[in-house]
Parts: C-alpha cells; sequence; structure tokens
C-alpha cells in the first residue's frame, strides 16, 4: 500500500488565518442576565453584587458566589459559568486598547521608555516599546483583503503604520485635488444649468441635473465634491447617448453648446467641444 505523502504546512498559514473575537457586546445586559440568575437562585447576598456596568467587579462576585447556583439546575449552572467565560474574552479584549491609551498619555506627559519598563512588567526600555508596539496591534487592520487583525510584532505594527501614514497623506492629496478641481467645476456646472432648456434633453439627462442642482449649494466636504463631480460626469454620458440615439445635436443655442463644450473638457474629454448647434 502505498504511503500517503505527508502534506508540509505553509510558514505563513498560522498567520492567514483570521482570529475569533468576541467584538462587540452589551456586557451590561450579559452581567445583568447573570444577576437574574443569582435572584432566581436566592442568593443571599446578590444585593451586593456591583452594577452592570462594574464588569470587573461583577465579575468576581460571580465568581466568588457560584456556589449560591448549585441548587439551580446543571443547565443553568453552565450557562452561568459560560456567561462568565464569555465575559472575561470581552474584558481581555479591552484590555489591551486601554493600556495602550495610558502608555500614549505617559509619554506624551515626558515618560521615559526606562520608566514604563517596570509599569509594563518588562526588564528594558528597548522591551518597553515592543511591547507597546505590540499593544497598537490590536488598534490597526492589515492590507489583506478580508482585514485580518495584524501580527503582534513590532515589525508588523511599524509596516502598518507606514501604510496608514502614506493612506492619510494619500487622502489629503485627494481631498486638496477635489477643492482646486471644485473651484474650476462649480463656474462650469453653473453655466451648464443656466443653459438647461437649450438642451436636447430625455429623462436620464434631467435626472442627473437635477441631481446637481441638489448638490451643488451644499458642497463643502471632499465626499460632497467628489459627488458633484460624478453627478456631472453622468449627465454628460446621458447628453452623448441621447445625442447618439437621435442623430441630433444636444446643443440648441450656441451659448448652450458653449457651456456643454466647457463642460466636456474640463472632465477631460474632447467630444461635444465642437458640436454643431441647430
Amino acid at each position: 500500500m502505498t504511503k500517503r505523502a505527508r502534506r508540509t504546512s505553509q510558514p505563513t498559514k498560522p498567520l492567514l488565518k483570521a482570529p475569533l473575537r468576541i467584538g462587540s457586546l452589551d456586557a451590561g445586559a450579559v452581567v445583568s442576565e447573570l444577576r437574574k440568575m443569582h435572584e432566581d437562585a436566592e442568593d443571599p447576598d446578590v444585593e451586593r453584587m456591583p452594577a452592570d456596568d462594574e464588569l470587573f467587579g461583577a465579575l468576581m462576585y460571580a465568581e466568588k458566589h457560584a456556589d449560591a447556583l448549585r441548587r439551580q439546575t446543571t443547565a443553568v449552572q453552565r450557562a452561568a459559568a459560560l456567561k462568565r467565560v464569555r465575559l472575561w474574552e470581552y474584558l481581555r479584549e479591552q484590555i489591551d486598547v486601554h493600556q495602550l491609551r495610558a502608555v500614549d498619555d505617559a509619554r506624551q506627559a515626558g515618560a521615559q521608555w526606562i520608566e514604563l519598563a517596570p509599569a509594563l512588567a518588562v526588564g528594558a526600555p528597548s522591551a518597553a516599546y515592543n511591547k507597546s508596539k505590540r499593544l497598537r496591534a490590536v488598534e490597526l487592520i492589515d492590507e489583506t483583503p478580508r482585514a485580518h487583525r495584524l501580527r503582534r510584532t513590532p515589525e508588523a505594527v511599524l509596516k502598518a503604520e507606514r501604510r496608514l501614514a502614506l493612506d492619510d497623506a494619500a487622502e489629503r492629496r485627494a481631498q486638496e485635488e477635489a477643492r482646486r478641481r471644485h473651484k474650476l467645476l462649480v463656474p462650469v456646472v453653473e453655466r451648464l444649468l443656466e443653459q438647461r432648456e437649450f438642451l436636447r434633453r430625455d429623462d436620464d439627462v434631467d435626472y442627473w441635473l437635477e441631481e446637481i442642482e441638489a448638490v451643488l449649494p451644499h458642497c463643502r466636504t471632499p465626499l460632497q465634491m467628489v459627488s458633484l463631480n460624478r453627478y456631472l460626469d453622468a449627465a454628460l454620458r446621458a447628453l452623448s447617448r441621447l445625442e447618439k440615439s437621435t442623430a441630433r445635436p444636444s446643443a440648441l443655442t450656441e451659448d448652450a453648446g458653449l457651456a456643454l463644450a466647457a463642460a466636456f473638457e474640463l472632465q477631460g474629454g474632447t467630444a461635444g467641444t465642437d458640436r454643431a448647434v441647430e
């Protein structure tokens, strides 16, 4: 019998596995459910159980008073214990985020890595720095299509931070370009709207011109500016399709033709710049 060849595991396989996380959770509601279980079990000390939003204290109480549920069914005891497990895991996920914020506050207040080392339970300033980078991995997402969590290594975090810095710079450039282009776009769009009655239109053309008219007075953010630009593109495509289907020019007057030509030129096209006028 031929022995099946052993499949070699890929070194990156553990890194590609999406981690399981509790994520968003209404912890207060789960604590309330635990409280109800203790009340139903007639726990004599249940009034001493901390409030629903005091997660750590409530968990410590539930652990200390687990015997109060002994007279309940095993299903109830199991459910209560599972709720505690889930809440502890949720709490664990929150710790790194909040510890990182404390580290950032300490650094902003002038704390040196040598001072942070004992607070982070490490033996050297470099180890404190590296641990802070691993903590930051919780807040960063890698560049994989499925948006996996980062590997908790300083190198992976630095790479992600550089990528995010580049993304932020590109976004700022795009927004600045949108603002610059918007200054050129507004007068062209206003002129086109003024000549609307002298353009050959159908329902599609009218729809996009109405969208332009609606968004134009409220363009303040880069996103709104991009939307205006897209609406103009859509209106020009609709005008071109109508002209092609009717074999008749879109502009009915010379002024309308000039307004249409300016819009096509701004959008980077040459079509429409020398259209005939009926």
